[in-house]
Formats: structure tokens, sequence, C-alpha cells
């Protein structure tokens, strides 16, 4: 079983930034560093098939687990990124049980699933693992994390629940208060007010739950909730906010140094 999944269901809390550089290298220090996975975006990203290919090996590499948020709800897309190694797909826009079922069965071999069938690919060692063992591990193994983010996966949130097979509710905060009428203010009472409704339901129903954050003080707010799957912020913001930070340092010691 994938280190990540164990961890899940051993009730640890993991985090991972999303990725939208088409950098291995980024991925491999993300790693080091000591998060549990990262997020390859292909959604709000520019990544390609190949692209998602090569940032899976250097996950694999630095021990840290590939997740791939696909662009949209489709059983093509959901196989082509685990049959390059995706340990876990993170699912876009889930509106109802309909789109719950739908993402599960795309990921899933039969008989809990239709994903299509093929031993040849990276996933599969290339044919090297038994077609057998391969097919009963993936099934097994593989995390399925889906996104709720609108007014209406909040209103079907009981059929999504009712899904068999999904091993995380993810709530998309921006998307969320988008569709509630304040976009941008995820900080806002009834924002968090439906987030805590859906990590309560999740959690009476056994469900892991996992959401995005940008700054340490959401994460001890969720993480105190019972929040287990932290998104911590973007490669691009990670970047940006340690640069800013540097320069604002070197900035006040210039300033210091002339006064002095």
């Amino acid at each position: 079983m994938n280190n990540l999944k164990t961890r899940l269901q051993n009730g640890r809390m993991v985090a991972g930034p999303f990725i939208k550089f088409a950098n291995p290298g980024l991925v491999e220090i993300y790693g080091k560093a000591g998060f549990d996975f990262v997020v390859i975006d292909t959604e709000h990203g520019p990544h390609s098939i190949e692209t998602v290919e090569n940032l899976v090996r250097a996950a694999e590499l630095a021990g840290i687990s590939p997740v791939v948020r696909v662009r949209r709800n489709e059983p093509s897309l959901i196989s082509r990124v685990m049959d390059v190694g995706a340990e876990g797909i993170l699912v876009p826009q889930v509106t109802g049980g309909a789109d719950a079922l739908s993402a599960v069965k795309a990921a899933k071999f039969a008989p809990e699933g239709e994903r299509g069938m093929c031993c040849y690919v990276r996933s599969a060692s290339y044919s090297h693992e038994n077609k057998f063992d391969y097919f009963k591990r993936t099934n097994r193994d593989n995390v399925i994390i889906i996104l709720i983010e609108g007014k209406q996966g909040l209103e079907n949130l009981d059929q999504i629940i009712g899904v068999p097979g999904i091993d995380v509710l993810f709530i998309g905060p921006y998307d969320l208060s988008q569709s509630l009428g304040l976009p941008g203010q995820i900080d806002h009472p009834l924002v968090r007010e439906k987030m805590r409704e859906v990590v309560s339901k999740a959690h009476l129903a056994g469900l892991a739950v996992g959401t995005f954050v940008d700054n340490l003080e959401a994460v001890a707010l969720w993480s105190a909730m019972g929040v287990q799957f932290i998104a911590y912020s973007v490669d691009a913001g990670i970047i940006y906010q340690a640069s800013r930070e540097i320069v604002s340092r070197i900035q006040e010691e210039f300033k210091a140094s002339r006064q002095q």
C-alpha cells in the first residue's frame, strides 16, 4: 500500500503543495523537505501528460506521493494519469453522487470500476509486474480524492459521501466562496460554516477530509477541526513568499546599516 493511503488510514495529517511549474527538481526539493505529497495540477497548470509522467518519476525518486488533479471528471483523463504512475487523483467540480461514482469507476478496474485495462503502462512497470497483481494492487492502493467546491456539491453531499471507494473529500475554499456569492472571501463566516458542515458529515461517514490553505494560521484552524489532508499553497506562491521575505529582510538590513 502506498504511504499516503497508509498515513490517511492511520489518522495522520499529511501535507503537500500544488505544483504548477514543470520542474522535476522542485518536486525533489519538496520531498527532501519532508512533505508527504505533491498535487500535480493539470486543471490550472500547463502540464502535458509527458510532464506529468516526469514529475511523477521525480516524486517517486524523492519518496513523496504523486497526486494529480485532472482537468475535469472524465474517464480518459483519469486513467491516463494513473497509467503514468499517479498514486492519487483529485477530481474537480463533483456536484452529486453520479459524478462521484463516475470518478471512482474511472479510477478502478473491475469489479469495483470500469477503468480501461492495459498492463503495458508505466504504472504496471511496462508489463514486468504480474497483470493480476497489478490490477488488484492498483484498486487497493490508489487514493481517490473528490473535490467539493460549489453549492450543488454541498446540497448533494449525502449522495457523494454514500459512494463507496472515495478516500478523501477535499473542500475547495476559493471556488466554494465564489459559488456562495463571496468570491475570494475564504475566511467569511458563511464559507467556514459550510466547510465545517462538510468536515462533520465526512467524519461521521468515516472519510478523511482535505482542503487548500495558503498560510500557517489556516493550517492550525483546519487541523484542529480534524482535516487530515492539507494542500499547502502552490509552488509559485511558496517561492514568491519566501523571495519577498528575503528581499524585505535585505532591505531592512541595508537601511539599518546606513543609519549606523
